[in-house]
């Protein structure tokens, strides 16, 4: 029996030894696993971390490229604010200065005024006035009479004052065309029109002292008509001459000043507008 139990020694050590290594290597593997996960773990931690770090830049960039937009959009509005409240002072200031013009020709040309020789309008930022032909002209003539000298010496020391308004001079008709005396020289109303006004610009300037470049002449003959011409009262309305002060910051707006609006009711067609610059 010592004999027999002799002989399984050597097979009960070779079992344990074949277990322990079983077991040695059984945790080896299992660290080595458990390392693998933690070092896969780690690195997915670490995409994910750059992952969140780009959008996060991404993010940042969109916010900076919209922070710029509005401080533009913020600078841009400033501008525009500072540019409105210019122009609303200047529309202010142009309108003081036209209120002031308006009451010195209403206190110069009363008497006028008061006759009906002479209608003084304001309007949309112009002031706009009106004298009757027969107050500045003789019948059928251009040439400025001398109750017409009296009156536009007058106007003229209220024009000359105004340095920041285009005056236009304006010639008008009724349809009857000029007499058979007047027709070599004024073959319609075209240039009996054109010649009145030129007359008055020269005038305006020559005896008035206002400054030829703020005055341009028209003629419109018989094509803008204020009344019917069927009866003398009509016709004498139409013979006129319109002055209209023209604010220099709306003449800037619109540079074909002498394209003003027919009168209401009338239906011509755009006429020719001459502009001229008198010389002494």
């Amino acid at each position: 029996m010592e004999t027999e139990r002799r002989a399984w020694v050597p097979w009960l050590v070779t079992a344990l030894v074949t277990a322990l290594a079983g077991l040695v290597l059984y945790l080896s593997h299992r660290s080595t696993t458990v390392a693998d996960a933690a070092a896969a773990a780690a690195a997915t931690r670490a995409t994910d971390a750059e992952a969140v770090k780009q959008l996060l830049e991404a993010k940042l960039a969109a916010l900076e490229t919209e922070r710029a937009k509005l401080t533009t959009e913020k600078d841009q509005l400033n501008t525009e604010k500072a540019q409105l409240s210019q122009t609303v002072q200047e529309q202010e200031a142009e309108l003081a200065r036209l209120k002031a013009t308006y009451e010195d020709l209403q206190d110069k040309m009363k008497k006028e005024i008061a006759e009906g020789a002479i209608r003084l309008t304001q309007n949309g930022g112009r002031i706009q006035v009106d004298l009757v032909d027969k107050v500045l002209f003789d019948s059928g003539d251009a040439s400025i009479s001398a109750r017409g000298q009296e009156v536009l010496t007058r106007l003229g020391a209220v024009l000359s004052k105004v340095d920041d308004k285009l005056i236009q001079v304006s010639g008008h008709t009724d349809d009857s065309p000029p007499s058979q005396k007047l027709q070599a020289t004024f073959p319609t109303n075209w240039e009996l029109s054109v010649a009145r006004a030129v007359n008055v610009v020269r005038f305006l300037q020559d005896k008035g002292s206002v400054p030829a470049k703020r005055m341009l002449a028209a003629g419109y003959g018989d094509t803008r008509p204020l009344s019917a011409n069927a009866s003398p009262q009509g016709r004498a309305r139409n013979r006129r001459i319109e002055l209209l002060l023209i604010p220099e910051l709306s003449a800037r707006r619109n540079p074909a000043i002498a394209k003003v609006a027919p009168a209401k009711g009338s239906s011509a067609k755009p006429v020719v507008v001459k502009k001229v610059r008198a010389n002494k």
